[in-house]
């Protein structure tokens, strides 16, 4: 009865707070049917929704512990039923096998893939010799070779002849799942092309707001200098193709690839420089001044500006939270009430969620937010304690280090966890980068999109063309320091969420058990120190094997299934490449590679037609990994491409000296984006 009386009284002191909750509750339901190891069907999703009403149509009447409790199980079901409908809504073909042959389609997106290919996303697909029926709404081709046909513009129709593949499921069990983000992506194949591309009619349809996007984006890099121009053109409009990969992974390396994304940082300078700007250029009319509400014309005002930056962005998760926090904000102004508060957070993290409930499982929902939440709540905290960041002509510098310590440490375990790497100089790169953001770079945008008409713009592209240049020598300076990166090993399924709901948990409950927050969260960091990675890595093709050994993971090739290699190393924490990891193979030198296992017998890597052609049996202990399809009885234990292609990437534990296979499959369990069978095709 004390725990139920205590847990009544918690809740009512919560009162005015408890709707901070409802984004994390519609997390707890997105995050419960992502993890479903089956697919609910449409009668399911209905049912849910419907139970969902009944707790909701219970509240009426009830006291605030009591509603809560009901709110809470209505909002997570409505989470489950939210994603699930919209799994449903984005459902597309997905090709189901290996093509080779004629691609045409209409650009509606242009990027660079990892290895700093550009890469067409396709909308309008023509297949040779399949139904319209059957042909993925897009595909997605990287450019190889020698590219001397039309150069890709959004709205142009295209063709060329390509390899198009279904896309793949995850490099290993548990890792990132190319399939589910393909398939909220409508991607139903993916590839690559050596053919030149060329343009199939001599008009276009413009590419809509992409197309308007791309050319602003050509524009504004034939206006700039070649070293910062494809950095001018992701701040301004999103578009990264035209930025290199070194210069990508200088700013990783440096903690700065955040000043890629249009985010709260951007969103909030443009914003605040707007309003700024008109209530002094209304200050400088007192006539005008002292008949109008200067504050809230200039708040009106930022909100156009957020708008169109939002229309040019092309509405990423970073610049859509942005989007609405700088809208909430705004509001209050207007409305005459305190601005920055968690709950215009929850209002930016629903409308999200409502929007793309997928989003939560990427990177840049989950560090957006994160920085976001701490920011506001660590700065609210300075506020109501009213405690100043040193005398009043060292706050500016002081906020900056104060806000790029907090994001950078909210920030870490989601970059950590999702790219294995830490950036330790970090807060000195971001203290000398972004106030010349702030100071320079945004501001000196905004006056030249307004001279632009005019023909006046060449100073202040000028002026932003410095400041970005300034960015790029800090990220190489930082990034080539010794030590700047380390990297750590993945750590498992269940330690995001709970470092997640320990620090929504410590930011967002009113009181002393706020304090429980931060067990959870150690909980978590605790799970990641325990993380055990597979003795052995095998891919869904049978092209690659990895086994670990004592001095890191060895790898059964030098070459081939490079993105598989990369990522396998990645997650180990590991520093090397796919070459000095191919070093460590111990059997590299005979007919067939080969590795004695720790539980005993070998592991033997059979590749190809000619590696088929030189194997000469196994052991009953062995394991033996086939890249093609191999019928013929063995004693020992044996996985091919036809079981490789059904169960996806396995994983092996030896315990007790027995192996334990875990597949992709197992994990992932048979869902729309990875099973023909439930998608009813």
């Amino acid at each position: 009865m004390r725990v139920v009386t205590s847990l009544r009284h918690s809740l009512l002191h919560q009162r005015g707070h408890l709707f901070c909750w409802v984004p994390v509750c519609l997390g707890l339901g997105i995050g419960t049917f992502f993890s479903l190891p089956v697919e609910p069907t449409v009668a399911v999703l209905v049912v849910i929704a419907l139970i969902s009403l009944v707790f909701a149509g219970q509240t009426r009447g009830k006291e605030v512990d009591g509603a809560a409790l009901l709110w809470a199980m209505a909002l997570i079901l409505v989470g489950v039923s939210l994603a699930g409908s919209r799994a449903q809504m984005v459902a597309g073909p997905v090709l189901g096998f290996r093509y080779y042959g004629p691609i045409e389609g209409r650009i509606v997106a242009i990027d660079r893939s990892a290895s700093d290919a550009v890469r067409l996303t396709l909308e309008d697909v023509v297949l040779e010799r399949m139904a319209p029926e059957a042909t993925p709404t897009r595909v997605r081709v990287s450019l190889h070779g020698d590219q001397v046909g039309t150069a890709p513009t959004a709205g142009k129709l295209v063709g060329t002849t390509g390899h198009l593949s279904p896309p793949s499921g995850p490099v290993e069990p548990g890792g990132f799942d190319f399939q589910r983000h393909a398939w909220f992506k409508q991607i139903g194949a993916v590839g690559y092309t050596r053919v030149p591309v060329v343009a199939l009619a001599t008009s276009d349809t413009g590419g809509g707001v992409y197309g308007f996007r791309m050319r602003l984006s050509a524009e504004i890099q034939a206006r700039m200098p070649p070293d910062v121009a494809g950095f001018a053109a992701a701040v301004t409009t999103g578009d990264r193709s035209g930025i290199a990969q070194d210069t990508t992974e200088a700013l990783r390396g440096a903690n700065l690839a955040h000043l890629l994304a249009i985010s709260g940082l951007h969103m909030g300078l443009l914003a605040g420089f707007v309003f700024g700007a008109v209530r002094f250029c209304i200050a400088l009319v007192p006539t005008f001044a002292l008949r109008v509400d200067g504050k809230k014309i200039a708040a009106w005002m930022s909100m156009l500006a957020a708008t169109g930056y939002l229309f040019l962005s092309g509405g990423a998760v970073s610049t859509e939270r942005a989007f609405v926090m700088t809208v909430v904000v705004l509001f209050a102004v207007l409305l005459d009430r305190r601005a920055l508060t968690l709950r215009a957070v929850a209002v930016a993290a629903v409308v999200v969620l409502l929007l793309r409930p997928e989003a939560m499982m990427g990177p840049g929902f989950q560090m957006s937010f994160a920085a976001t939440v701490a920011l506001v709540g660590v700065f609210g905290w300075l506020r109501d304690m009213r405690w100043h960041l040193g005398p009043r002509w060292l706050r500016p510098l002081s906020a900056v280090v104060v806000s790029s310590l907090v994001a950078g440490l909210a920030t870490a375990p989601f970059a950590a966890m999702h790219f294995n790497q830490v950036a330790h100089y970090g807060l000195l790169a971001n203290v000398v980068s972004v106030p010349m953001m702030g100071l320079v770079v945004v501001p000196a945008a905004v006056v030249a999109a307004v001279l632009a008409p005019l023909g006046l713009d060449a100073a202040p592209l000028w002026m932003m063309g410095q400041g970005l240049r300034w960015i790029l020598q800090v990220a190489t300076f930082v990034s080539d320091l010794d030590g700047a990166r380390g990297t750590v090993p993945n750590g498992g399924q269940w330690v995001l969420p709970l470092i997640s709901l320990g620090g929504l948990w410590l930011f967002l409950w009113q009181g002393r058990a706020r304090v429980a927050g931060v067990v959870v969260m150690m909980a978590g960091f605790w799970l990641w120190t325990q993380a055990e990675r597979p003795d052995v890595l095998i891919s869904d093709t049978g092209g690659l094997v990895g086994v670990m050994t004592e001095e890191g993971r060895a790898l059964s090739k030098a070459k081939g299934q490079g993105f598989v290699a990369e990522n396998w190393l990645e997650n180990d924490g590991s520093k090397r490449d796919q070459a000095g990891a191919a070093s460590l193979w111990p059997g590299k030198e005979s007919r067939v590679p080969f590795v004695e296992l720790t539980g005993g017998g070998r592991l033997i890597h059979v590749q190809g037609k000619t590696g088929k052609a030189m194997f000469d049996g196994c052991a009953p202990e062995d394991i033996v990994v086939f890249s093609t399809a191999f019928e013929r009885n063995l004693p020992c234990e044996s996985l091919d491409a036809s079981d490789l292609q059904f169960h996806g990437a396995v994983a092996l534990h030896f315990e007790g000296g027995k192996a334990q296979h875990i597949t992709a499959r197992e994990v992932a369990g048979r869902r729309l984006w990875n099973d023909a069978e439930v998608r009813g095709q």
